[in-house]
């Protein structure tokens, strides 16, 4: 039995995450969860409210993660590079925890019940860093549409990151926020002609 209330949710974590990837999302239930992590299906509730958010714990602390780093950003840089200060912060974090990360995120694209809930959860962080832009002075809808265009970018970026490990999440989101940027340049000249006729 796990002696502290940190090492049980892990070892929850952990059994939950070998159980969804064994049997599906769907075919496992808290108490098969429960027991394969040493623990009774109390527990599990005691740390968790149902097994889906055993794959979104740390959904909290990444909201303030993120916010404080647009709070803390120095001044005179646009909203996007803001942004991508806190996305890269974020990184870090997933970096250090890659065994559970990639696994994770393969759960939920193939979980519909999984996805819904990974979609409510982006919508509540990107809100939280439009308002967190707001309090920078950014106005209202650009704030909005910053933090909606910023999270896609860090979601590219996430995924590039799994499918090509050899580069860095970092050097990822950098790409993606470039990429970002020039979409936003000016239209290529051959392009421009094209469409004025």
């Amino acid at each position: 039995m796990p002696r502290s209330g940190a090492e049980a949710r892990r070892r929850l974590q952990q059994a939950a995450l070998e159980l969804y990837q064994e049997r599906g999302f769907d075919q496992t239930t808290t108490a098969e969860i429960a027991a394969r992590a040493g623990v009774n299906e109390r527990t599990f509730f005691r740390h968790f409210p149902d097994k889906r958010e055993v794959l979104f714990d740390g959904e909290a602390d990444l909201r303030a993660a993120l916010t404080r780093e647009v709070a803390d950003a120095p001044d005179g840089l646009r909203p996007l590079d803001v942004l991508l200060r806190a996305f890269r912060r974020a990184g870090r974090i997933l970096e250090d925890n890659r065994p559970f990360a990639e696994p994770r995120l393969k759960i939920i694209a193939v979980t519909p019940a999984l996805r819904e809930r990974d979609l409510a959860k982006a919508a509540s962080l990107t809100e939280a860093l439009a308002e967190a832009l707001r309090q920078r002075g950014v106005p209202d809808r650009l704030a909005g549409l910053a933090a909606h265009t910023g999270w896609a970018a860090f979601h590219q970026a996430v995924q590039d990151w799994i499918d090509d490990p050899s580069q860095s999440l970092d050097a990822h989101l950098a790409r993606a926020f470039d990429d970002l940027h020039g979409l936003s340049g000016a239209v290529p000249p051959a392009r421009a002609r094209s469409d004025s006729r």
